[in-house]
């Protein structure tokens, strides 16, 4: 599975690409780093939840509440709550940061594995990204991340998107939780903390580097800090 420092690499690409000049210093960085981080500490929460990894901390639902109700404050609210705390600085910042979150964390688990359980808590499953899409002489139009089946008989339409168990059978390794606590297994445990088990992986590491030193060394120096 993609390891922190996947995620945390990717984060850096994003930043690269989202924060202006203004934004892009020291302290916006290490607030983008630490928001891609903190979904990994429902590992920690498997101890009083089964299936919590991939769960609490890698769900659609909880940014996006969070980015409603950052709109409805800085956009809609005649006095923003947020705005009396932060500088216009710091919200553009705090969107970033959302998005972040979503695509450098949660969509990127999202196709490995088990997926991630992408609408909890409104609804307990598990969902893997996973097909292909191509052009085939033979075939034609193919796509398989989506799948729809008629039954002949009945006429019903089902329709499987990569859904798959829920926090009750599901169990993605992690460092805290190697292996499914259910298991009753005799072997010792074995914690592998990751930094990149594909080429890709590895790839999308240096490229974030390299995309954030490039921006840096285009600047005029030091961004003045607010």
């Amino acid at each position: 599975m993609p390891s922190t420092i996947v995620h945390a690499g990717f984060a850096l690409l994003l930043a690269a690409a989202l924060l202006d000049d203004r934004l892009l210093d020291r302290r916006a960085l290490a607030v983008l780093l630490v928001v891609v981080v903190i979904p990994e500490a429902d590992s920690f929460l498997g101890f009083v939840m089964s299936g919590a990894h991939r769960t609490i901390g890698h769900t659609f639902v909880i940014p996006a509440v969070a980015a409603l109700a950052l709109y409805y404050d800085t956009r809609v609210r005649e006095a923003s709550a947020v705005r009396e705390r932060l500088s216009d600085r710091w919200i553009a910042v705090a969107w970033v940061a959302l998005f972040v979150h979503v695509f450098a964390h949660v969509a990127l688990d999202w196709t490995h594995l088990d997926g991630v359980n992408a609408f909890w808590p409104l609804r307990d499953r598990f969902f893997h990204l996973d097909g292909e899409i191509l052009y085939s002489t033979a075939d034609g139009f193919v796509q398989t991340f989506v799948d729809i089946r008629i039954d002949p008989e009945t006429g019903t339409r089902t329709v499987d998107a990569g859904g798959g168990g829920t926090s009750e059978t599901v169990h993605v390794s992690n460092p805290v939780e190697p292996r499914d606590p259910d298991l009753d297994v005799e072997e010792p445990v074995d914690r592998r903390f990751p930094v990149a088990n594909t080429g890709w992986r590895l790839y999308l590491i240096g490229i974030g580097l390299f995309a954030l030193g490039a921006r840096r060394l285009q600047g005029d120096g030091e961004p003045t800090e607010k």
